[in-house]
């Protein structure tokens, strides 16, 4: 490595240059930097990296900026800059630290004629970023764990249920640390399946795929958003769902899709939801028993627009707090 070169610290027109601190974005495509940042480096007289490595330098090199592999001290820095000079400090890593703090202990010795100090960001994450850390973390845990490298769709099912009832009680008690903890714990979920999926011999797909496919239908059932049809009221967009749905999917029977595994409660008002919907009258079962029992407080409640699963579990809480005032 490099280091740069120290200058007489005094000048005589007492000019005392600019050091810019250039920091990029690993998420977005190398060489995709913003206009002000290409105007500080062709401005610059050097330019300077610590990291040979660096994905910028082979555009920035394309580009004709000559770059100096150098790791300065911030003394150094300001020395280079004397009598005028810019110097663009490409940032690896967390930004270099190490240079932060150095100019900063020397702005605020007052022994230093400081030369201008600018942190320009050169790229930006755009929302959503740090999802392709995510996939790459998971990449390398599923080719390098001796657990997750053998996991299949059929084990991890399990853990998909019991991570979408751990969001359902977070959200339930109004936790938001914990709402974002189990968010993230199912957004795994989705990743595992995606990376998993990539392998299948016959049909493989990708987190990119399944992204597409999602995007693809809620642009679709959405053309209150994206097309030329009007929605002002949430019944209305419920109506464009609905129809646009039907289209997609074809199906012979209301029932048809429903996941029959799915908790009882919730099984009863989907199905309940589903007749309402289509406008049919189908009496319910008039068979003796506490299953029909149940199917008729499900119906009724999805008729109230109550969630009967919900109810339960509040009642449930609520019993449970009651046998703990009676243990205590």
């Amino acid at each position: 490595m490099g280091y740069v070169r120290s200058v007489n610290p005094t000048s005589p027109d007492g000019a005392t240059g600019r050091i810019v601190l250039l920091t990029t974005s690993h998420r977005v495509a190398p060489g995709l930097l913003s206009w002000p940042a290409w105007q500080a480096l062709r401005g610059a007289d050097r330019v300077l990296c610590a990291d040979g490595t660096h994905p910028q330098l082979p555009y920035l090199r394309e580009a004709g900026i000559a770059v100096e592999e150098a790791t300065p001290s911030a003394q150094e820095l300001v020395d280079a800059c004397v009598g005028g000079h810019t110097l663009v400090v490409v940032a690896t890593g967390e930004g270099e630290p190490h240079l932060t703090d150095g100019l900063a202990r020397l702005a605020g010795s007052g022994r230093v004629a400081m030369p201008e100090l600018e942190l320009l960001p050169a790229s930006y994450d755009l929302p959503g970023a740090r999802l392709l850390d995510l996939v790459q973390v998971m990449d390398r845990i599923r080719a390098e764990c001796p657990w997750s490298s053998q996991q299949t769709h059929k084990g991890l099912a399990k853990y998909g249920i019991e991570e979408a009832y751990e969001l359902v009680e977070a959200i339930e008690e109004g936790d938001r640390d914990e709402l974002r903890e189990e968010l993230g714990d199912v957004l795994l979920q989705v990743v595992f399946h995606s990376r998993i999926a990539e392998e299948d011999p016959d049909a493989p797909f990708s987190i990119d795929d399944v992204a597409a496919g999602i995007v693809t239908k809620l642009i679709h059932r959405h053309p209150h958003v994206f097309g030329d049809e009007t929605a002002t009221t949430p019944e209305e967009v419920k109506e464009h769902w609905l129809r646009t749905k039907a289209v997609e999917k074809q199906r012979t029977s209301v029932t048809e899709g429903i996941p029959l595994h799915q908790p009882g409660l919730a099984l009863a008002a989907k199905l309940a939801s589903r007749v309402r919907m289509a406008g049919l009258q189908v009496p319910l079962p008039r068979t003796g028993g506490i299953g029909y029992e149940l199917l008729a407080l499900a119906v009724r409640a999805e008729t109230e627009g109550v969630d009967p699963e919900a109810a339960l579990r509040a009642a449930a809480r609520a019993y449970r707090d009651a046998v703990r005032e009676v243990e205590g």
